[in-house]
């Protein structure tokens, strides 16, 4: 079976994009997975820490375990997405013990996010988990610049967030980061938001965010690592596609998804949540980025 880290390296080779498809909710797991293979598509499933806090995936083992009901290798992989060093609320977060349970229930890559610390701080952090990672066997995803809109409150009015370019990943840093960090994929910020999460905002349309691909062409040049989008929900087609062609491996989605869900559900019927988020993760393989067919195409590169 070939390792995640592979299949996003054959991704990021032949400039197509793996998508991470968020679990904020466990029934959720189900339908996302057989949109995926009948696809014939590859994508990974993921768990954030926010949701078994703030959601109602309850835990990194329930992910799992759900998972494990429906698992198929040739098509899906299980991976753990944000485990912050200081999280939304601006709270520390002991992170090893996450990782390490990550590591002990067969997730197969992992994420930690010390994007909210210094650049020092982050590099640390980042290099204590990629090394423990590693050792397993595992790849692990980092992040640089800050990806904005899980925080509380309102965001600052986003045509100068991306006017500023303030919160963008420096090329300098990413260069001196994933250097000293050894990390196998980097999470940028190129204009890129996360969906909202506060209770008051979930439920809102989230913000049509740009991408400066210039930028990003920069950071790709500098890093030679699979570069990783999250916030994918909601960024017009043309951006997606001008990303994917310049280092962009992996997108994570989210907000598309787990909207879908919960509009579906309204009536209390599960089983209508899970058509919607059927029927939607269809819709982004097929239509949005293009990828029908991959699982095939990673098939055969890994025989090669």
């Amino acid at each position: 079976m070939l390792a995640t880290k592979q299949i996003v390296d054959i991704a990021w080779n032949k400039k197509f994009v793996i998508p991470a498809f968020n679990i904020p909710y466990l029934p959720m797991m189900k339908p996302v997975i057989e949109a995926i293979r009948d696809e014939n598509s590859f994508a990974l499933v993921q768990v954030a820490r926010l949701e078994w806090e703030k959601f109602e995936s309850k835990s990194l083992k329930a992910v799992r375990d759900e998972y494990e009901c429906w698992r198929d290798e040739k098509h899906v992989r299980l991976h753990l997405d944000h485990v912050p060093a200081l999280d939304e609320d601006a709270k520390l977060v002991d992170y090893m013990p996450i990782i390490n349970e990550a590591i002990e229930l067969g997730y197969d890559s992992l994420m930690i996010d010390a994007s909210r610390l210094s650049l020092e701080e982050n590099i640390e952090v980042t290099k204590r988990v990629c090394d423990v990672a590693h050792q397993a066997g595992l790849a692990c995803e980092a992040e640089l610049g800050a990806v904005l809109g899980h925080e509380s409150g309102p965001l600052p009015p986003y045509d100068e967030i991306f006017a500023s370019g303030e919160s963008f990943t420096k090329v300098d840093e990413a260069a001196k980061f994933v250097a000293e960090t050894g990390c196998d994929w980097l999470s940028v910020a190129i204009g890129n938001i996360h969906g909202a999460i506060s209770e008051a905002t979930r439920g809102q349309t989230k913000i049509a965010a740009r991408l400066d691909i210039q930028h990003l062409k920069e950071l790709k040049d500098i890093t030679n690592i699979p570069l990783v989008l999250h916030g994918g929900s909601g960024i017009r087609n043309e951006y997606i596609i001008e990303a994917i062609k310049n280092g962009i491996a992996k997108i994570n989605v989210g907000t598309e998804i787990r909207q879908a869900y919960e509009k579906g559900r309204e009536t209390g019927d599960i089983e209508a949540g899970r058509k919607a988020v059927y029927l939607k993760t269809r819709e982004i393989i097929k239509e949005h980025y293009m990828i029908s067919g991959t699982a095939d195409i990673i098939s055969t590169a890994g025989k090669e």
